[in-house]
């Protein structure tokens, strides 16, 4: 067993906020021993909108030809933007930097193709490991999708083996799951065995946000209240709702832009805003579904807890209780963050990240690459790929 010690984890998720979610979590890669600092911080202008230019090349670029120019820039900045953010927040808590054995950097993820019939996957994340190490100072370990993707798996989610030890933690049993509201929402259930299960419900924040920003109504339909005032067109809901996705068994995953805003064209602004929070709500009502056991309680993290419209729709849907994750003393705005906090001390201490009944892959497995401070080389030529 590797002794405990601390690591950094960095999270910008497909939701596109323009925050980095950043925390310092104390653990051997399978229990936790103590939270640390944490905080949301927001990117400047510059590098938000060239993030969003990124993400929106992607979809053009679709896995075919060169990739964009636009990939490597935008690597560079979310990368020097990110090691600041680490190197800031130990400082303000006076926190040696040395006391830090690895950060783990997810980086952005700006296109996701989960494996269909006989073709393998694809998943494309930006950020360069090697350049973290070397601004920070310390092992960095990135890349932690690619190999889970190449051993036939979805690359996602990767929150299940640490929303696990989050429930063991608090002692909750089978009946309890765990569900993350982010631009998708995932879910996680384990078993008395030990059986972990793991899964992408549906949308959840990312074509809501997307259809108030086309309407210039904000950034985000802040506390439901656009929703709150629209009527949900239920044949609509329910023609959505017989996509084969949420029929389908786990493992499953889908990227940001598998059901997007679109779904709502031809809507006024609080009509489609109803509509695509009533999606999210029933995703997960029909995730709940398929889990093996009947679950009593949802745990909520993620950005999406924030909406009580959204949290009042699962409610209604499940018919289960559904808690903020803060009613537990979790940080549930840097959840995913401590997760990769969690996944590069299980990364160094060679324990499994990824598993059938999550990613899809064969046997459990762990995953991403470590870069080291001071390289000689960098790991991948110019802009490593998290």
């Amino acid at each position: 067993m590797t002794a405990p010690g601390w690591y950094a984890g960095l999270m910008t998720g497909t939701v596109l906020d323009g925050q980095i979610d950043i925390a310092f979590l104390k653990t051997d890669g399978e229990g936790i021993v103590e939270f640390g600092p944490a905080a949301m911080i927001p990117y400047t202008d510059d590098v938000r909108e060239m993030i969003a230019e990124a993400v929106a090349a992607a979809r053009c670029w679709n896995f075919d030809g060169p990739e964009p120019t636009i990939f490597a820039e935008a690597a560079r900045a979310l990368t020097g933007a990110q090691a600041e953010a680490v190197l800031n927040i130990a400082a303000s808590h006076d926190f040696p930097i040395e006391d830090i054995s690895a950060v783990g950097f997810h980086g952005q993820t700006v296109l996701h193709r989960p494996p269909a019939d006989s073709h393998r996957g694809r998943t494309r994340q930006l950020g360069d490991g090697a350049l973290m190490a070397e601004m920070i100072g310390r092992p960095v370990i990135f890349d932690f999708r690619s190999a889970d993707v190449a051993a036939g798996g979805h690359g996602a989610p990767l929150c299940p083996c640490y929303h696990a030890a989050l429930l063991k933690r608090a002692g909750a049993d089978e009946t309890v799951a765990v569900l993350n509201l982010g631009g998708v929402g995932n879910i996680t259930w384990q078993g008395k065995d030990g059986r972990l299960i793991g899964f992408d419900t549906g949308p959840a924040n990312a074509p809501i946000d997307d259809w108030v920003r086309r309407h210039n109504a904000g950034t985000m339909d802040a506390g439901g209240r656009i929703a709150a005032s629209g009527k949900v067109d239920r044949a609509r809901l329910t023609e959505i709702m017989n996509k084969s996705y949420f029929s389908e068994l786990p493992p499953k995953s889908l990227d940001r832009n598998d059901f997007s805003l679109s779904l709502a064209d031809g809507l006024s602004l609080p009509d489609g805003a109803a509509l695509l929070t009533a999606l999210a709500a029933a995703g997960v009502a029909r995730a709940v579904d398929i889990l093996p056991t009947q679950v009593r309680r949802l745990i909520v993290c993620g950005g999406g807890r924030h909406n009580p419209v959204l949290m009042n729709a699962i409610t209604a849907a499940t018919g289960l209780a559904v808690e903020p994750a803060d009613s537990l003393g979790w940080r549930s705005d840097t959840v995913e963050a401590e997760c990769f906090a969690y996944l590069a001390a299980r990364h160094l201490a060679g324990l499994p990240v990824s598993h059938p009944e999550t990613t899809g892959v064969p046997t459990p497995m762990t995953v991403g690459r470590l870069a080291v401070p001071n390289a000689s080389a960098r790991l991948n030529g110019s802009g490593d790929s998290a």
